[in-house]
């Protein structure tokens, strides 16, 4: 049944001018959605950002890395110089030692010849006891037959005395040289370790840079993007405004025409919408509710001037009550787009708004029933899947549409 609308209401619609212009912005876009170009720039923002956050920690790590392979490499290297010095100085020792040894054969050699040359010395010496006249002569003939004989000993004793100490620093020669051989492999397999360490540092800062890079050319394109998008929104914003001036015009046409016709009373005056006077647009769940939130890419705080509804594509669009086509056309937004003008509802000019639609078939100028097939979901326009953005405006004014169905 057709209701009326008060004066004072008309009245109150014009004093809240400026409320309507600050809700305006977030009216015309859909908060939920953006453009395929932005979402996909964004997402390349967010994952270039993500990425350089790991790609700085494994920078961090290899850095770490590389400083305590540096560590240990100075401390081998420092290890490897000091056996090498003592390698040094144990072939020195022995290479003294054979000269020594040498020098001590060349001594014996010369002692024995000298001591020989005029016949067997322990023979000589026995020869010359017995030829003592005296005790006294006896004791002093032994004496010297010692000293020769021990002469020889001694002679001996040092050469065999150079001979093991000869073999003693050939043995330290023997482990420094081990010594050595086994910090050279070390270094070297150390060195391995490091150019690896190093490579993985390089890799590490390359990919830094990488991703510094792309983070930068992301930023431009979601910058590019973001200024299409806004393009498009300002579009968008003139088009709503004609809609909305459109509809407001016709909702005070088809009240005065209530009022003309003195067909006003109690309930035509109703400020509130009554539930239930008009049908659901699809058979489909809420995705998304009318209200203001934070737009997820854009972050500034609007208004979701519809409710989504999901179903899949292709499901039909139908009548929320009977009315006229008034306009039909794309939006780079909200894709295909219909307005039906349902003239006089619960005391306000009602008109419901269809976007996002595959297609129409009905157009402007058509009359449509209750329930009336009307088109088909799809997913036209700023759009992540097919749904309907369901938008009812109340006296040209985007209202919950909710509280109207």
């Amino acid at each position: 049944m057709a209701l009326g609308v008060s004066a004072a209401h008309a009245d109150d619609l014009k004093d809240k001018k400026n409320k309507v212009e600050r809700e305006l912005k977030g009216a015309h876009q859909d908060l939920d959605e953006s453009s395929a170009q932005l979402r996909k720039a964004a997402a390349r923002l967010d994952a270039a950002q993500e990425q350089l956050g790991v790609a700085k920690t494994r920078l961090a790590t290899a850095r770490g890395k590389v400083e305590v392979a540096t560590e240990r490499d100075e401390q081998m290297q420092a290890e490897l110089v000091a056996a090498e010095a003592e390698l040094a100085a144990a072939e020195a020792a022995l290479a003294q030692g054979q000269v020594d040894r040498d020098a001590q054969r060349e001594k014996v050699a010369r002692t024995v010849t000298d001591m020989y040359t005029e016949g067997d010395p322990e023979l000589i010496a026995f020869s010359s006891l017995l030829d003592a006249e005296s005790t006294e002569e006896l004791t002093r003939r032994d004496g010297v037959r010692d000293v020769v004989i021990g002469q020889e000993a001694r002679e001996y004793d040092e050469l065999k005395a150079s001979e093991v100490l000869l073999e003693v620093r050939e043995d330290q020669v023997a482990e420094a040289r081990d010594a050595v051989a086994v910090k050279r492999e070390a270094a070297a397999e150390h060195l391995v370790l490091m150019q690896s360490l190093e490579a993985e540092e390089q890799e590490a800062k390359d990919s830094v840079v990488s991703l510094v890079i792309e983070r930068r050319d992301a930023r431009a394109g979601a910058s590019e993007a973001r200024s299409k998008d806004l393009s498009k929104l300002r579009k968008l914003e003139k088009e709503q405004q004609q809609i909305e001036e459109m509809l407001r015009r016709r909702a005070l046409a088809a009240l005065r025409r209530q009022r003309a016709e003195a067909r006003a009373n109690a309930r035509s005056q109703a400020s509130t919408p009554s539930p239930g006077l008009l049908a659901y647009p699809v058979e489909g769940y809420v995705t998304s509710p009318f209200g203001y939130r934070t737009h997820p890419i854009y972050h500034y705080w609007g208004l979701h001037d519809g409710v989504d509804f999901g179903g899949g594509c292709g499901t039909p669009l139908r009548a929320a009550a009977p009315g006229k086509v008034v306009s039909s056309y794309f939006s780079g937004v909200y894709g295909n787009r219909l307005v039906i003008d349902h003239g006089v509802l619960g005391g306000k000019g009602i008109a419901t708004i269809y976007n996002h639609a595959s297609g129409y078939n009905v157009g402007v100028g058509d009359t449509v029933q209750e329930g009336q097939v009307i088109g088909f979901e799809g997913s036209t326009g700023w759009s992540t899947g097919c749904h309907l953005h369901f938008t009812v405006m109340a006296n040209g004014q985007a209202v919950d549409p909710m509280n109207w169905l």
